[in-house]
C-alpha cells in the first residue's frame, strides 16, 4: 500500500473531477510545478492507485434508454465453472458490468439496451442461454444519482 500525503490526495481529488487535466494545470491547482505534478502522477500510476482514465458517455443520447440490473443465480455450479460464466457473459456487449457478489445471487449485471423490447431480446437470446444460468431477477433503473469525487 502506498503512503499518500495531502498533495497526493489533492491530485486524486482534482483528477477525479477532471481526469484529462494536463500536468501543468494540475500542478497549478495543487501548488506544484509541472514536472513535480507529472512525477507525482507517474508515482500514483506505477503504484496502481491511478489505473487509467475513464470516459463517461451519455447512454440516453446515444440511444440506449434502458438500464437493467440483473441478479443471476447459477443453477448448475458443479457443471459450469464461475470462470466459464464470467467469460461468456463478458462477451455480451450490452452487459456493462459483471460483479461476483455474495448474497441471494451469484452475480449482479448492469445491462444497457435501447428499449424494453431490446432488453428482452438480450435477456432471452443471450443471457438466459449462458452456461449455468438458473434464476434471474431484473430491476429497471429509473434514475441515477452519481456521487463524484474521491473516497
Amino acid at each position: 500500500m502506498i503512503e499518500l500525503d495531502d498533495i497526493d490526495r489533492a491530485i486524486l481529488r482534482a483528477l477525479s473531477e477532471e481526469a484529462g487535466l494536463s500536468a501543468s494545470v494540475l500542478g497549478k491547482r495543487v501548488g506544484l510545478s509541472q514536472p513535480a505534478a507529472w512525477r507525482r502522477v507517474q508515482r500514483l500510476e506505477e503504484a496502481g492507485v491511478l489505473a487509467g482514465t475513464r470516459l463517461d458517455l451519455d447512454l440516453a443520447k446515444l440511444g440506449f434508454g434502458v438500464t437493467v440490473f440483473l441478479g443471476v443465480k447459477l443453477g448448475t455450479k458443479g457443471r459450469v465453472s464461475l470462470a466459464d460464466f464470467e467469460r461468456a457473459v463478458s462477451a455480451i456487449p450490452e452487459v456493462q458490468t459483471v460483479e461476483h457478489v455474495l448474497g441471494l445471487y451469484d452475480y449482479r449485471l448492469r445491462v444497457t439496451a435501447r428499449d424494453i423490447a431490446d432488453f428482452e431480446r438480450v435477456l432471452r437470446r443471450r443471457i438466459m442461454t449462458l452456461p449455468g444460468v438458473g434464476n434471474v431477477d431484473a430491476n429497471v433503473m429509473l434514475s441515477e444519482e452519481r456521487l463524484s469525487g474521491p473516497l
